[in-house]
């Protein structure tokens, strides 16, 4: 709800469209009847979910209509896309085109590549259905952002892979966090001092999916165990290889030291869990633009990991992280040795990343969308 009602302060009117199922609630989510309203200034339209190839064919000309009727109603559009069958975003690209109306594509990972680097993952289906379809992903994608007369995408990763498909491409942030959520500069400051004592303290907060690594991550505590290095470490976040964690860190006898308590709905919980910690490290395998290194940069948390575009952007200013080759874990382990041994630079990452999280809240990132939106869609005539 962050996001919608952040969209509602910047325009006179909104309307959003999106898939709905009609399933439980998912935990952790608020329905928007409870103490979660839409804005008066917004209209919600609820889409069919048809990620199935005979259920997008079987409502895909009823819902295309209802697309073109709301880029009729509406002076700015602006169409969210990633992935294949049932990307509704897709379609209204499409519509907007055929009705030569002018429109933004947001994305916020490079699904294409996500799915391909799936082939080798999970069950044979998936790995399947990986293989069949990300190959067409990637020529829908290219086909949306060409006829966008602007690309607005997450982070630098997702830029660098779609932006020269673009004629009109930003790097932007889909963040739901506020000002408030920043650490304040006194806890900031005790956390400074405090780093120079006791062991290295290790969080990550994200799903426990192959795609962030979780093996790789607990590899490198073996790695940090066999060095000697006293360190404790979270991960907040459950998902298909959590399991497999679980059994990994008690077969390397790491229990003591290593916190697997699973999905967190606490929001405060995760904050203080965030600020608490000396280093963020992370294993990022995928091409994607993850909210959890901005959440550990407003917190004052180093982001230490493997490098890629996008937290290499996030850092540049300001040096706030460590970042070492993808999926070399040896390398990544050396690295948090060395903070762990110099607690003077381990001192000066944490101001730093301080620093490099100063600019982010949910009021920036969509009052930045939203600007370039209505500088670079002219309004229809009479509009």
């Amino acid at each position: 709800m962050v996001g919608l009602r952040r969209w509602a302060e910047n325009f006179d009117h909104i309307s959003v469209m999106m898939p709905v199922r009609d399933e439980t609630t998912p935990e952790g989510w608020s329905k928007p009847d409870e103490g979660n309203r839409l804005p008066e200034n917004m209209s919600l339209d609820l889409l069919p979910t048809a990620y199935r190839p005979d259920h997008f064919l079987r409502r895909y000309s009823e819902t295309r209509r209802r697309i073109e009727a709301l880029i009729d109603r509406n002076d700015y559009l602006s169409f969210s896309i990633g992935g294949l069958f049932g990307d509704w975003g897709a379609v209204g690209g499409f519509a907007a085109k055929a009705k030569k109306r002018p429109f933004a594509v947001w994305a916020d990972r490079v699904e294409s590549e996500v799915t391909r680097r799936n082939r080798t993952e999970g069950a044979f289906k998936r790995r399947l259905q990986a293989h069949l379809y990300h190959k067409p992903m990637l020529m829908l994608e290219r086909a949306v952002i060409q006829r966008a007369e602007l690309g607005l995408f997450h982070g630098r990763e997702t830029y660098e892979a779609y932006a020269s498909y673009s004629g009109n491409p930003h790097i932007v942030h889909d963040i739901l966090l506020e000002k408030s959520d920043h650490i304040p500069s006194d806890m900031l400051a005790q956390k400074i001092q405090d780093c120079a004592y006791g062991p290295l303290k290790i969080v990550f907060a994200g799903r426990a999916d192959p795609m962030k690594g979780p093996l790789d991550w607990v590899a490198v505590l073996e790695k940090l165990d066999a060095m000697g290095v006293a360190f404790t470490a979270t991960w907040l976040g459950n998902g298909e290889r959590f399991g497999d964690m679980q059994t990994r860190v008690a077969q390397a006898g790491l229990s003591d030291r290593v916190s697997l308590p699973g999905f967190v709905t606490d929001r405060q919980y995760v904050l203080d869990v965030l600020r608490d910690a000396h280093i963020h490290m992370f294993c990022h395998k995928t091409p994607e633009s993850p909210r959890n290194l901005i959440e550990a940069l407003i917190s004052g948390t180093p982001i230490v990991g493997y490098d890629s575009a996008y937290p290499r952007d996030l850092i540049l200013e300001n040096n706030g992280g460590e970042l070492t080759p993808l999926n070399d874990v040896g390398a990544l382990a050396q690295q948090v040795a060395v903070l762990a041994n110099d607690r003077g630079r381990l001192a000066r990452l944490i101001e730093n990343s301080y620093r490099d999280g100063a600019y982010f809240s949910s009021e920036a990132v969509f009052k930045h969308r939203s600007d370039l939106i209505k500088e670079h869609l002219p309004r229809p005539a009479g509009g």
